[in-house]
């Protein structure tokens, strides 16, 4: 893992509630002078059977140090699972699945990786990173499906960004489920919209309440303007003024 981004893996004295991949967690930050406000962070993983969910943390302030600061038998408060997540084909339906992510935007994909493969399917990771020493989580995603990788430096992979790599067009996919910084995430669905694939993605929205509340994380939709915590994070792009 990244100098800057941990694994933090919760369970709790009670069963969890069931999940879906693209759903977020939110956390309270204790003991920490002038952050008032929970953090959303995506569901990175989750075990019903062993009772634990993981989360991707990338530390950059003083919420998310907090965070990766936690150690073993520390308490964390969080409100789960919320939002809407990524749509899955129905049990025995056929489908080729692009799963892209760039930096710590790949967290939701894993989660999800493993969910259609437990429906028979083989999903395909595309994963973006300035250097090789920022891809993250190789190893995890290589358990679950094949792995293509683009860095900016071009110390790993093909040189450039997601949208550069071949695997994009010269395959043909059902569907793209893409997380990650939204200019990368922008460029994935004009590709969808040229190619006629259907595309989700997951908004990355500062959400504050996670619930619609405190309207922090609008999003200005061909249907108007929607809190991205309650009607998403996952959206279809059809539904987005991105192409």
């Amino acid at each position: 893992m990244g100098t800057s981004v941990v694994r933090l893996v919760l369970t709790a004295p009670d069963p969890l509630p069931a999940m879906r991949p693209g759903q977020f967690a939110e956390l309270r930050i204790d003991d920490v002078k002038d952050v008032l406000l929970r953090r959303p962070i995506s569901i990175h993983d989750f075990c019903a059977g062993d009772n634990e969910l993981s989360l991707l943390v990338q530390q950059v302030g003083k919420g998310t140090e907090w965070l990766c600061g936690r150690r073993e038998g520390d308490v964390v408060n969080a409100v789960l699972p919320l939002g809407n997540g990524f749509g899955l084909p129905a049990d025995g339906e056929p489908c080729a699945p692009l799963l892209i992510g760039g930096g710590v935007g790949v967290a939701p994909l894993l989660f999800l990786g493993k969910e259609l493969r437990r429906k028979g399917l083989a999903p395909t990771f595309l994963l973006g990173a300035r250097a090789a020493k920022d891809v993250l989580c190789r190893e995890q995603f290589e358990e679950v499906g094949d792995v293509y990788v683009t860095t900016e430096k071009g110390d790993d992979g093909v040189q450039g960004f997601v949208t550069d790599h071949p695997v994009l067009r010269d395959r043909r996919y059902d569907s793209f489920f893409v997380c990650g910084p939204k200019p990368m995430m922008v460029a994935v669905a004009k590709v969808a919209d040229e190619l006629g694939t259907r595309c989700e993605v997951s908004l990355e929205n500062r959400m504050a309440c996670g619930i619609g509340a405190c309207l922090c994380c609008v999003e200005d939709t061909k249907e108007g303007n929607v809190c991205v915590c309650k009607e998403g994070p996952v959206f279809n792009i059809n539904r987005l003024r991105w192409t």
